[in-house]
């Protein structure tokens, strides 16, 4: 087992907690950060905690002008016994080092990683909020740091962990949502960088989300890139149909990213023995099948919202409304089964949940 020196710098000055029962998505952050700083030559080094605080960088750092960049986003729970629990974390980290793969980044050490994150969320335990629905999300970022106008892969990085308390998803309970299909816009194609958690991807995305938006809908179904026919993603999320009683979703082709949830979805459905394929599925087939009456369901999948039921596509000036516009009964059942093992008030039998162990103080430093 590799051997990992993480240096602890406490705050001076500890934050004013926000109200955990009126929490935003994304707009509080906690007292410190973990940090990792590459060098070339040099590997992954000076893991430290230090306290939450800006980031000073070159003008020319590589990540501001040729968006050298991965993310990762992954939740932590407060659960009834008083526990911290992670869901699959180790999924986010071999996701993220698949991203570096496609940006040119150096692999982070997952092990590392992973222990810089438990590590912090001890630090933190405080913040983790304990009111229904809420949860302490996770965001882990690499950026290139090498003040470099050529254009090649950095030689320097950062790997930052930073930590916010989140409100539920959903306010007033889980609802469904009008999505347009873009026909417009592409958010990735095969080849290219749909299937990394990268930052450009988002960015293109948002004019689309804002046309859609401004026509009153919540997010877009996006296409495929290359024929502008095949369903591929809704908004920042993976997307389930249930036609005919078969549970549908587009296969992983290059340009989908491979989100944690619709893993788990998948197998949570194969856990129940229903059916389900993951293959292309055109428009034209959906709009077929929900002609005939067989499209049942629909949502989508991801860290935020869990499962996000549609209750509307707006495809060719048409409405197609699912399901009376209301939840399915499968759609809640798996929001429900989900939510509960994340909170541990649900059996775990495929081992998903990671309890973030509780140290002493002064054993926080130590070299693990």
């Amino acid at each position: 087992m590799t051997e990992f020196k993480i240096d602890i710098t406490l705050t001076e000055n500890p934050k004013q907690k926000p109200d955990f029962a009126h929490l935003d998505f994304g707009k509080n952050f906690t007292d410190h950060m973990f940090i990792v700083d590459y060098t070339k030559g040099k590997g992954w080094h000076d893991a430290r905690i230090v306290p939450y605080q800006p980031i000073t960088l070159d003008p020319a750092a590589m990540v501001f002008h040729y968006g050298q960049t991965v993310f990762e986003g992954l939740k932590a729970y407060h659960t009834s016994e008083e526990e911290v629990l992670l869901f699959r974390p180790d999924m986010n980290m071999k996701r993220l080092n698949r991203s570096n793969d496609r940006l040119c980044i150096p692999h982070i050490d997952e092990e590392l990683a992973l222990n810089g994150i438990k590590k912090l969320i001890d630090l933190e335990r405080e913040w983790v909020p304990t009111a229904e629905g809420t949860s302490l999300y996770v965001r882990p970022f690499i950026i290139a740091t090498e003040p470099y106008l050529g254009v090649a892969p950095s030689k320097r990085y950062q790997f930052i962990v930073i930590l916010s308390p989140v409100g539920a998803y959903y306010k007033e309970g889980i609802n469904p949502v009008k999505i347009a299909v873009e026909r417009q816009f592409v958010r990735a194609t095969i080849g290219g960088t749909g299937n990394a958690k990268t930052a450009g991807n988002y960015a293109g995305s948002l004019k689309a989300q804002e046309v859609a938006e401004a026509d009153g809908y919540s997010q877009v179904l996006w296409l495929d890139g290359r024929e502008n026919k095949y369903i591929e993603e809704v908004g920042s999320m993976n997307i389930f149909f249930k036609i005919n009683g078969e549970v549908v979703t587009p296969m992983l082709n290059g340009s989908i990213l491979e989100g944690v949830t619709r893993d788990s979805i998948l197998k949570l459905l194969a856990h129940w023995n229903i059916p389900v394929s993951e293959r292309k599925l055109s428009m034209e087939e959906l709009y077929e099948a929900y002609q005939q009456g067989l499209v049942e369901e629909a949502f989508g999948t991801g860290t935020a919202a869990v499962i996000s039921p549609v209750g509307e596509l707006f495809w060719e000036n048409e409405k197609l409304v699912i399901n009376g516009g209301k939840t399915g009964e499968l759609s809640k059942k798996l929001y429900d089964t989900l939510t509960g093992i994340q909170l541990g008030t649900e059996s775990d039998p495929f081992g998903w949940t990671v309890k973030v162990e509780k140290q002493e103080p002064a054993t926080l430093s130590q070299t693990n």
